[in-house]
């Protein structure tokens, strides 16, 4: 029976290779709490003191060599994987994997042992199907396995990495208070009652864009002699005619890039200050710095090192993409498409193999 473990391993590995780690519940929504204590802790506490050689599943019926003629089988027979084994199993599937997970886990594993070995009684892991379906169950273990191999070696950030991506992007860690003014970039004008040609509608619009171009330079001058914000904010939107009740003025803790490009300049002005107006296709935009400043190391550490990490699996998988080109033939695949970087491999039964989760923030 061990040597169809491994077509068992790839089969479980497939289910659950890249099952996300669930999010435990608090401890007053856990089944089973009580005052008393957690039943999960005292559950893991427990199963670590179980010895490595110890049972723990036992597929009773399931022989690791049963007989040609099945009139002579032992009816007590079984198969039986320790803790060791079923952990090496674990390991390779997810580490530290949930105690809820290993549970279903166990079954799945047990079920699919038990199948291998009907497959196996019906020859159905001779021929060249099966060798197909091998190998392409193989690539997907191998590329699985490079995956988890550069993740590791991605999420090895040294704290002087760290230190010295934060000196060098300082200002990507600087955070503003702000004010602002939402000016519409245009009035809503009613319904023209005699038709309009084209040239006398594209008149009228701009024109009506104009009036609010002229508003906007108005409001920037009154900001800068100190006059409230928000009263200038509602004015805005009054004279553009719109319904929707006008947005907030404030807008705190503001990264440059939590601002839209166009606006990132906003970012080195000094307190106090006050924008020219900007202007984007969805309006013009007036700002005030109110305060300004930069998040110390400590509060951004691992920010920084999520960042790093999923800066070097990318630089990996770039490198990757760029050693080997495949050439496909148009006549027969059709013109080429957009690139799906990172399409995962069609699984042996057809439909598509689980992606690998990209890398996130520890």
């Amino acid at each position: 029976m061990k040597q169809y473990g491994l077509v068992c391993l790839l089969l479980a590995a497939m289910a659950w290779g890249q099952a996300a780690n669930p999010t435990p519940a608090p401890a007053s929504q856990q089944p089973g709490t009580s005052p008393a204590g957690n039943p999960t802790e005292n559950k893991e506490a427990e199963a670590a003191n179980i010895p490595p050689d110890a049972p723990v599943i036992t597929i009773n019926g399931l022989c690791d060599n049963p007989p040609a003629d099945k009139a002579t089988a032992d009816p007590n027979c079984k198969t039986v994987i320790t803790r060791a084994e079923f952990e090496k199993i674990m390991d390779s599937v997810q580490p530290n994997m949930p105690p809820r997970a290993r549970r279903q886990l166990a079954t799945r594993y047990a079920m699919a042992t038990v199948m291998a070995q009907k497959a196996h009684e019906m020859g159905l892991d001779q021929g060249p199907k099966f060798e197909d379906r091998m190998k392409l169950v193989r690539l997907q273990v191998l590329s699985q396995a490079y995956n988890q191999a550069i993740q590791e070696k991605a999420g090895q950030v040294s704290d002087k990495d760290i230190e010295d991506y934060y000196h060098g992007h300082t200002a990507d860690y600087e955070e503003a208070n702000l004010l602002r003014i939402l000016v519409p970039h245009s009035q809503t004008l009613p319904v023209s009652k005699v038709k309009l040609s084209a040239a006398a509608e594209e008149k009228r619009r701009k024109d009506a864009e104009a009036v609010m171009q002229k508003e906007a330079d108005k409001l920037r001058t009154r900001a800068a002699a100190g006059e409230d914000f928000s009263k200038l904010q509602d004015e805005a939107y009054q004279l553009a005619g719109t319904k929707t009740k006008a947005p907030s003025t404030k807008m705190n803790d503001v990264r440059r890039n939590g601002l839209p490009p166009a606006h990132a300049s906003v970012m080195d002005l000094k307190t106090g200050e006050i924008s020219p107006v900007i202007s984007d296709p969805s309006g013009f935009y007036i700002y005030k710095v109110v305060s300004k400043e930069t998040e110390p190391l400590d509060k951004v550490k691992e920010e920084i090192r999520g960042a790093l990490r999923t800066q070097r699996m990318q630089e990996q998988m770039q490198a990757v993409q760029q050693s080997a080109t495949p050439t496909l033939d148009e006549a027969y695949f059709g013109p080429e498409m957009p690139p799906m970087h990172g399409m995962p491999l069609p699984s042996p039964t057809g439909s598509p193999a689980t992606k690998p989760p990209s890398p996130g923030p520890k």
